[in-house]
């Protein structure tokens, strides 16, 4: 579909703007645009030959929406120490999300669990390896 709707209308795109920048100024701002973009061609058509890439970063920045509605408030992390634990909190926490696991529910079942889970067998309580939370009775057995 690509090749078929998207390559006559990017390679009329990329003539209209050869023939538009040359009648602008360099100092003009949309020169400077055109220019970022004429420059990095390759790059931007990229997509029509490869079906993986995305049209859109949107995945992209919904995954870091959050670092940047955060970002004020990690400048009071107390300490160079106190914004290292934010962000191997922040990581874990991600990655709990990226497995597909409720990270609410996975850091109360491990903070729950750890101090009686024996060192050698940490990797169980990673979020790629955990099998859900404990109930009551399994605490206690454990």
């Amino acid at each position: 579909m690509r090749q078929d709707l998207s390559v006559g209308l990017v390679a009329d795109l990329e003539t209209w703007m050869r023939v538009e920048r040359a009648k602008l100024s360099r100092h003009n701002d949309v020169a400077k645009a055109m220019d970022y973009m004429l420059t990095r061609w390759a790059s931007f058509t990229r997509f029509l030959s490869d079906g993986r890439i995305c049209l859109s970063n949107n995945a992209a920045e919904r995954a870091i929406r959050s670092l940047a509605l955060g970002r004020r408030n990690w400048l009071f992390a107390g300490s160079d120490r106190g914004g290292q634990r934010a962000a191997i909190m922040y990581s874990l926490i991600t990655t709990a999300k990226m497995n597909g696991i409720d990270p609410q529910a996975w850091l109360a079942d491990v903070l729950a669990r750890i101090a009686n889970h024996p060192a050698h067998r940490l990797d169980e309580l990673m979020p790629w390896n955990w099998t859900g939370p404990r109930t009551p009775a399994e605490h206690r057995a454990a």
